[in-house]
């Protein structure tokens, strides 16, 4: 059964390749019905029986010109229509009684319903209908009221209808086709586009743990450079800061590098990411590096979403780097976070002179945040302050949309 249903298979997809060979067969197939048909009519004894005679040689061409016709339907389907219907009317009016080549009409007929609109299924059809069954009533040999000539009528008329029905169920597979073929690619495109959100934000993260502690790594490194010879017990203190440092950049990056994990890797890392939680560890470690900082946070027994806590804490990360770089000797910072309503505002300021990291430093982490808290549904806004300084407000809302916060 299986060799059958692949031998079928094979045949039908060569007959749609070759559409050509397929129109022939039926031809041929038609040709057969046709002289078949023929050789026999209805006698006029009682009962209607049936009598055998043989066609003319000119119905025997007419058919043999109808069944040709045919080859070209898919072509040319409406001057296939208008040969095969000019036979049929000459066979109705020239013979008697004559042979069915009406037959090649009716594949005609069909194939221009299957193939065109409707409006036009319906005008050429009618015409069709009209001009054959008129020809059949008024110049065949029977009367007009003989079924051989209704039968005219209800062949032609069957055609155009089977055509049209054809024409209307390929018309709608190909819609549904057309639909599922969008939705699938509507549904790449939505994949693609996370994908690169996803990137976008696995991006921001790295920067943001790498500016960080690669500067206090940095800053750690020229202390102990500086008081290497006078004081070694303060150059040690600011290796271990620096070894501490750079122990926490190496943790989060593996934290974070751990989400592109798929679930047949190896196990990834299992510790939350960063949030006001741990802002005090944050803020010790900036101390240790030099820099003064003040904190004021309200109640923190109502924790924020994971996605506003993480934004949180990257922007004071970011924010007390750029201090840190571009403050210059001497400054100081603080850091309040306040929760009001349905919102956290989170500020940053500084009393240094060198500016906030988004002049000639050319960095990119006030776009950062600015980014991460856009999308978010907040607003950051940063610049120098009256009397010296930077500041960097950022507003949250508590409840971050989750298409865009995922």
């Amino acid at each position: 059964m299986t060799t059958l249903g692949t031998g079928v298979l094979r045949v039908r997809h060569w007959l749609r390749d070759h559409p050509l060979a397929l129109d022939a067969a039926l031809a041929l197939a038609v040709l057969v019905a046709m002289i078949i048909g023929s050789f026999v009519h209805p006698g006029a004894g009682e009962g209607r029986s049936f009598e055998t005679r043989a066609p003319a040689v000119s119905s025997l061409l007419l058919m043999v010109a109808g069944a040709l016709a045919l080859i070209w339907r898919r072509r040319r389907p409406m001057a296939v229509l208008a040969v095969t219907a000019g036979l049929t009317v000459v066979e109705l009016v020239g013979s008697d009684p004559p042979t069915p080549v009406v037959m090649s009409t009716v594949i005609a007929l069909y194939t221009v319903a299957a193939r065109t609109d409707r409006p036009t299924t319906w005008r050429v059809g009618l015409l069709t209908v009209a001009v054959l069954t008129a020809a059949a009533m008024l110049c065949g040999p029977a009367p007009w009221y003989s079924q051989e000539n209704f039968g005219v009528f209800a062949w032609t008329g069957m055609a155009g209808a089977a055509g049209d029905a054809v024409r209307s169920r390929r018309a709608f597979v190909d819609a549904i086709r057309e639909r599922a073929e969008r939705a699938e690619r509507t549904r790449d495109e939505e994949a693609r586009r996370r994908v690169a959100e996803e990137r976008l934000r696995i991006a921001r993260e790295l920067h943001d743990v790498v500016a960080h502690h690669i500067a206090l790594v940095n800053v750690q490194a020229g202390v102990a450079a500086h008081v290497m010879d006078r004081r070694p017990d303060q150059a040690k203190e600011a290796l271990a800061h620096v070894r501490e440092a750079s122990r926490s950049a190496l943790d989060e990056l593996r934290a974070t590098v751990g989400l592109l994990r798929q679930s047949g890797d190896p196990a990834a890392p299992t510790e939350p990411a960063p949030g006001l939680a741990v802002l005090d560890e944050l803020v010790d470690a900036v101390r240790r590096a030099g820099l003064p900082v003040e904190l004021a946070c309200t109640d923190r027994r109502f924790p924020l979403p994971a996605a506003v806590d993480l934004a949180a804490y990257r922007v004071i990360q970011e924010a007390l780097t750029n201090v840190r770089k571009h403050a210059g000797p001497g400054a100081k910072a603080e850091v309040s976070v306040v929760r009001v309503g349905r919102t956290a505002e989170i500020t940053v300021i500084d009393n240094g002179a060198g500016g906030g990291g988004d002049g000639a430093g050319g960095g990119h982490g006030l776009l950062g945040m600015r980014e991460r808290v856009t999308a978010l549904g907040g607003t950051l806004t940063a610049g120098p302050r009256y009397g010296g300084g930077f500041r960097v407000h950022a507003i949250l809302p508590v409840e971050a949309r989750a298409a865009e916060s995922g």
